[in-house]
């Protein structure tokens, strides 16, 4: 089979481990007999230094004309002027609303080769393995008026938080979908005792449980979501949280898996249906990581499982994906450590690690 894919490596380490998921994806092509037909592009930091502005014309072109877009991170120090016209993660914002991506899937699993790795004890790590759902395109980081002004009494800075009833709607229907695949169980965060938003999340939740009788549904505020998320993570399946929640607990679920290198993520444009390919974008969870960017030592375990989502969700290529989820497995097993989960042990670089990845597929 032939598919197209974009590749947006972005800034810092997005390049080098994108580099990785690449090289994989061709390793499956060569064991499955596919052809994966690559084209380009710049996107954030580098797009501004090059055209400007963090997303172009080209860059939304492309987007809508390839199967799936693999991507990086954008960002870093060069462009952190508060006072900006122009800042990478614009650019990041701008492809997943192009792209309507509004569901944005973390699975967090723990290796039981990675527990030593973990700064929580072993018997805490034990069984976990949950998926949790970002919504991705409304809430606090789209929603108007948003911005700072001058008053006589000072700077008043301001964001907006608003969600209609369809997208909070459509992006539980894509949890309650994957619980019905799992352990049968939702954990729907909010902040319903304060939050006017989270208020409507919580009916629009209650009511779609009663069209999923066979989903064990608990509602979450975020607060109590995040100390259990340390305290019994093994507890959660499925979790499901509006933008800003589901950033922060994803980020804080890392120390389960070691690193947030480990953490891959899908977007999608609909709800996941077995047999259905998505559009979808398809990143590691990590940022752009200046502090290494170039020195060949970044974990690109994130971006080779996320490009194996890629093969799942918007390809339709099951089997091809978990051949890559199991290199991934093998490689980990025989003891392949980049330095974020090293414990000690020895390390090896990002193509080191994407060589033995790279080997496992092809003896998958």
């Amino acid at each position: 089979m032939e598919f197209n894919i974009a590749v947006m490596g972005g800034d810092g380490i997005g390049p080098e481990v994108t580099d990785q998921g690449v090289r994989a994806l061709e390793a499956v092509g060569r064991a499955f007999g596919h052809t994966f037909n690559l084209s380009y592009g710049d996107i954030g930091g580098i797009s501004i230094d090059k055209h400007g502005i963090p997303f172009t014309d080209d860059i939304r072109a492309m987007s809508g004309d390839n199967d799936a877009v693999l991507f990086g991170a954008v960002g870093g120090p060069k462009w952190d002027d508060p006072n900006a016209a122009v800042r990478p993660e614009q650019g990041l914002l701008d492809i997943r609303s192009h792209m309507g991506v509004f569901a944005n899937i973390r699975p967090v699993k723990v290796y039981p080769w990675l527990a030593d790795a973990s700064p929580l004890k072993a018997d805490v790590l034990e069984g976990v393995d949950m998926v949790v759902v970002r919504e991705l395109t409304g809430g606090l980081y789209y929603a108007e008026p948003r911005g700072r002004r001058q008053t006589p009494g000072g700077i008043i800075a301001e964001d907006t938080m608003r969600y209609t009833e369809g997208e909070i709607e459509r992006v539980l229907r894509v949890g309650f979908e994957l619980a019905r695949g799992r352990r049968r169980k939702l954990t729907s965060v909010d902040k319903a005792n304060v939050l006017e938003c989270s208020r409507l999340w919580r009916a629009v939740a209650t009511r779609l449980g009663e069209e999923y009788p066979d989903v064990d549904l608990e509602h979450a505020y975020v607060d109590a979501c995040a100390m259990q998320l340390i305290s019994s993570p093994s507890r959660f399946d499925v979790i499901v949280a509006e933008n800003t929640f589901g950033d922060i607990l994803t980020d804080e679920a890392s120390v389960l898996a070691a690193s947030l290198g480990m953490l891959p993520s899908a977007s999608l444009a609909q709800v996941p249906v077995e047999g259905q390919p998505s559009v979808g974008m398809y990143e590691p969870i990590h940022g752009t990581a200046p502090d290494i960017a170039g020195r060949g030592i970044a974990n690109p375990v994130g971006s080779i499982l996320s490009m194996a989502m890629m093969l799942r969700y918007s390809l339709g290529l099951t089997e091809e994906a978990a051949a890559v989820e199991r290199a991934v497995e093998v490689t980990l097993q025989n003891g392949a450590r980049t330095a974020d989960i090293s414990s000690g042990a020895a390390t090896v670089s990002t193509v080191e690690m994407g060589d033995a990845i790279v080997g496992a597929i092809g003896g998958a």
